[in-house]
């Protein structure tokens, strides 16, 4: 649907980022992303992206010691990030990674 018809209809479009308002609401989201497309690096990235929207992009850069334009490029699902820069940008999140078997 184009943004014409979306504005004509009253329609907005659902993005996670809204939702997400305290430390459990991005764990859950999180898990849920990696429970949903922990197979896909890309989605990963994204939902990282989306968690960065959520708590702000100057902020992460800042936190994280990355760009604001390399975070947009490397957390837009596009892009194929380095695996350091996502641990950078997990930690600079406050989010933490466990392994189960």
């Amino acid at each position: 649907m184009n943004q014409n018809a979306i504005k004509k209809l009253g329609i907005t479009r659902f993005d996670a980022a809204d939702y997400l308002k305290t430390d459990e609401d991005v764990a859950l989201y999180f898990q849920a992303c990696l429970d949903e497309g922990g197979n896909d690096p890309a989605f990963i990235a994204k939902s990282l992206g989306t968690i960065a929207r959520a708590r702000g992009m100057t902020q992460l850069a800042k936190d994280s010691g990355i760009s604001r334009e390399g975070l947009y490029k490397a957390l837009s699902g596009e892009g194929n990030p380095e695996f350091g820069t996502i641990i950078k940008v997990i930690n600079a999140l406050g989010i933490k990674l466990h392994a189960t078997a």
